[in-house]
């Protein structure tokens, strides 16, 4: 990609209906244009090549952009100069105006609905920022400068797009003429560093009995699948479940966008690939796992499935890969079993669906759901055994639930994960490893 194309985006948008928001005008965008030309006039394009070469590449666009500023806005507050070297040093470097937003640990995911219109997500909650593009090509240069390092391309040919940023963080964004306000670009966060289970016990997600009773579950090789809606926090705790994993053990993970932050020393990380411009070249998220049963793996981690992987998932869990873990879209345990029924029929296999229900059912032990709730918060609201088949019925047995006791003053839901007083039956294959849980664990 060129060093012009990385400071402008050349791409013309058809004009749509404005967003509820005119952007502002901006008073300085003739004095920031003049800096990038001069940028693109100076600077050696390798610099941008280089992975060694970004302080160097940073202290030359600091330096460059403090030089013009001075020179012809020498009138203006040192404030005002301040942020216009700022707003240009996150256009060239960073990811625009977002750029702030993306650093502020606060902050889990940043929406842009258009060039006017920015929300973010502050604990559970949406609000609206007074951050703003200048234009829609002001949007497009961000999604392409997100997406071209990946292989990825984004047109009015291949008007949405999946990807991650460096840190992981997955993106989206959808163009027109798909999307009518203007280019919209969705951001959700990941924490620089990784969540563990004492976060999660911290933050309510669940208990710390519960957080030993999911760590002894993933040691002993039980295959877990984390069922919950969009934004619940699935991939959240399946990073926690995965970092229960024994170090000595070789774990390959399996991704449309590599989101996964596991800490273990023997990790193989997978990541799907789109079709090219002719149509061809996609390898699909069935296509790894299938290859990945060729990889000596003790453990399988899928970040998601959602089609026909979903019967090779289930196969490898049933051919001596246990210990698998992976995601799924689903509002309760009982949901998630119809889809992965209706996920395997999509793989293309005329199975009765008795035989896949049985396939289900000896492959999977336990379901571990997550809900957002109204107040914004996560919780894990069932951990769900799977017990086996009564005629053609998967039955399930609920170990712990969410109760919920009340509401505070601030809107905040009140709760505790408990027992149901029911021991799962795998309990005697803690007993056969030699894990003693006490009692107390299950009590009602």
């Amino acid at each position: 990609m060129s060093l012009r194309a990385r400071l402008y985006s050349s791409q013309e948008v058809e004009k749509k209906p404005e967003a509820q928001r005119k952007p502002r005008p901006d008073p300085h965008r003739e004095i920031k244009v003049q800096i990038q030309e001069e940028l693109v006039r100076s600077l050696d394009p390798e610099l941008f090549e280089a992975a060694d070469a970004k302080g160097e590449l940073s202290r030359q666009v600091e330096s460059i952009t403090t030089q013009m500023v001075l020179r012809d806005l020498g009138q203006l507050t040192r404030t005002d100069q301040r942020q216009i070297i700022g707003e240009v040093m996150d256009d060239v470097l960073g990811l625009g105006p977002i750029t702030g937003l993306l650093n502020d640990d606060e902050v889990s995911e940043v929406m842009v609905n258009g060039p006017s219109q920015v929300y973010v997500e502050r604990g559970g909650k949406l609000s609206l920022t007074d951050v703003q593009f200048r234009d829609n090509e002001h949007v497009l240069g961000v999604i392409e400068r997100i997406v071209a390092p990946l292989g990825r391309r984004i047109d009015e040919s291949q008007p949405m797009v999946d990807a991650r940023l460096p840190d992981g963080s997955r993106v989206n964004a959808i163009i027109p003429p798909l999307a009518l306000n203007g280019p919209v670009l969705t951001v959700r966060k990941f924490s620089r560093d990784p969540f563990t289970a004492e976060d999660l016990v911290s933050f309510g997600t669940l208990t710390r009995e519960m957080a030993d009773f999911l760590e002894v579950c993933v040691r002993l090789r039980l295959n877990v699948v984390v069922s919950g809606g969009t934004g619940s926090g699935k991939t959240t705790t399946l990073n926690v479940l995965s970092s229960f994993i024994p170090h000595d053990e070789r774990i390959v993970t399996i991704e449309d966008a590599a989101e996964l932050q596991l800490q273990q020393d023997h990790v193989v990380s997978l990541e799907s690939r789109p079709p090219n411009i002719e149509g061809k070249g996609a390898i699909l998220i069935r296509d790894l796992v299938r290859n990945s049963l060729r990889m000596r793996p003790d453990r399988i981690v899928v970040g998601e499935v959602r089609g026909g992987e979903a019967l090779d998932m289930l196969q490898a869990m049933n051919t001596g890969h246990d210990g698998s873990l992976t995601t799924a879209h689903a509002n309760t345990p009982r949901d998630l079993l119809s889809r992965l029924e209706t996920m395997v029929l999509m793989a293309g296999m005329e199975l009765p669906v008795k035989a896949i229900r049985e396939q289900i059912a000896s492959a999977i032990d336990l379901i571990v759901q997550q809900a957002r709730l109204r107040d914004g918060s996560r919780r894990i609201t069932h951990i769900t055994e799977v017990q086996g088949m009564e005629g053609e019925i998967i039955t399930l047995q609920d170990i712990f639930v969410f109760e919920q006791t009340g509401v505070d003053e601030r809107g905040k839901i009140l709760g505790r994960l408990v027992p149901t007083g029911i021991r799962p039956k795998f309990a005697e294959l803690f007993a056969r490893s030699g894990v003693q849980l006490p009692p107390s664990m299950f009590a009602r």
